[in-house]
């Protein structure tokens, strides 16, 4: 227990949570619980620095791919099809609050499986609709929930666009480590967490957050009642772009060239005069610029906890407690899971790390594939739904803090910490017990 407590990764998360709690901006929650594990676990000062820094370029493709897609989003704001956009909503929904939710998680699920914008499209398309929200006193803790389920179930449940990349990393990593498992087999058991996902889904916006919650009022109605919602060439070509962006992403399985194809095509077909490229370019950056660096912050902190090796100390110190008891194994590793995936923020990164380590204690007990499957993909999901530097959360804040009124660490880490990470953990031991 002792050394449980005063393992690294478990004393550098605790304090990246405590500080975010305390409202401490993530970047340097991150820079301080890294200095701060990184010398836990025996790592001089310099080293750690050296380290993180180094680490960071882990993120570099992601970083440059919100860049790209937050330009691309921005594209889509001087064309004018994202007022459109969020006017036809606007307009779809009237008083109806509850469809305003699905609607938008409903694009959170496209933009990660069928045009792979990402977060890129909450920041542009949700601010003009807060007026409404606050209108109908939308809670927005809810709709934090909604945009973070149609960013994190799909990848989970559904074998295209991110999801393909997410199934496809668990499927690898489990044959590297000696379980014969095709890719195609993983949504058939990574179905059942989306399920528990959708039920926090419901829970949260019909139980915990669907009373009325008052903000101040924005500004900006009579400019959107003015906005001409006929669709015209400039707006078609910038739809083409999407559809283009998806295609070379699919095809060469690189979102930043699939992104940079897509930005070509609308300036290649003059949807936007190309004497506004620098100014497109820059708007990206102010946009997705952020996000971009947590991501790159994020990773020079994860390469500072596998540096410190606390990853497979806390491994070995809860191997003697999991007996031969399936159920507390599972719950075990799914607790190692969490712990790992809330500090570096990426259930995509994470897996190859949870790999390593879970494979050869699921054979040891005899674990079925499916239980296997699915404590693993659990695993490496919890956290990513609550952690301060997921994009996840991150996303979601862009878009609903436009007016200063939506706390990152209290509106949208906890809400979607609670109502996804507990399904997910409750799910994934029913499934255990019942794929023996």
């Amino acid at each position: 227990m002792i050394s449980i407590l005063t393992n690294p990764i478990i004393i550098s998360v605790i304090l990246l949570c405590v500080l975010c709690l305390c409202r401490v901006n993530v970047l340097l929650a991150l820079l301080i619980s890294a200095l701060t594990g990184g010398l836990v676990g025996g790592i001089g000062i310099s080293e750690v620095m050296n380290i993180f820094i180094h680490g960071m370029g882990d993120n570099s493709e992601t970083a440059l791919s919100y860049i790209l897609l937050g330009a691309f989003a921005v594209s889509m704001t001087h064309t004018g099809l994202a007022p459109i956009l969020s006017m036809k909503i606007s307009n779809a929904i009237k008083s109806k609050k509850y469809l305003l939710i699905f609607i938008l998680t409903g694009l959170a699920i496209l933009s990660q499986n069928l045009i792979p914008v990402h977060i890129a499209f909450i920041p542009i398309l949700v601010p003009p609709l807060l007026v409404i929200m606050n209108e109908l006193q939308l809670d927005r803790r809810a709709v934090a929930c909604g945009l973070a389920f149609g960013l994190k179930a799909p990848y989970i449940m559904i074998p295209a666009g991110f999801g393909l990349i997410f199934q496809s990393l668990i499927a690898d990593n489990m044959v590297q480590n000696g379980v014969e498992v095709l890719k195609n087999d993983i949504w058939k058991s990574t179905w059942v967490l989306g399920l528990g996902m959708f039920i926090g889904l419901l829970i949260a916006i019909f139980i915990s957050y669907s009373k009325p919650r008052v903000y101040k009022n924005a500004e900006i109605k009579e400019q959107n009642n003015k906005t001409d919602l006929t669709l015209h060439r400039n707006h078609y070509i910038t739809l083409f772009a999407a559809v283009v962006t998806l295609g070379v992403q699919l095809w060469t399985g690189s979102l930043p060239l699939g992104a940079l194809i897509g930005l070509s095509v609308i300036f290649g077909f003059k949807a936007i005069d190309h004497d506004k490229m620098d100014k497109l370019i820059n708007e990206g950056v102010g946009l997705m610029g952020y996000v971009a660096f947590v991501m790159l912050v994020a990773a020079g902190y994860a390469s500072v906890m596998k540096a410190t090796g606390g990853i497979d100390t806390l491994v070995n110190t809860i191997i003697p407690y999991m007996a031969s008891s399936k159920i507390l194994a599972s719950a075990l590793l799914l607790f190692v899971g969490l712990f790992i995936t809330m500090g570096i923020g990426t259930s995509f990164g994470t897996i190859p790390i949870l790999a390593v380590l879970f494979v050869p204690i699921f054979m040891k007990l005899g674990f079925s594939v499916p239980s296997m499957i699915i404590v693993l993909a659990a695993a490496a999901a919890l956290g990513d739904a609550g952690s301060p530097a997921s994009d996840t959360t991150l996303g979601p804040t862009s878009g609903l803090n436009a007016d200063g009124q939506h706390n990152h660490i209290w509106d949208t880490c906890v809400p979607t910490f609670l109502h996804y990470n507990i399904p997910l953990i409750i799910t994934a031991l029913i499934s255990v017990l019942i794929f023996k």
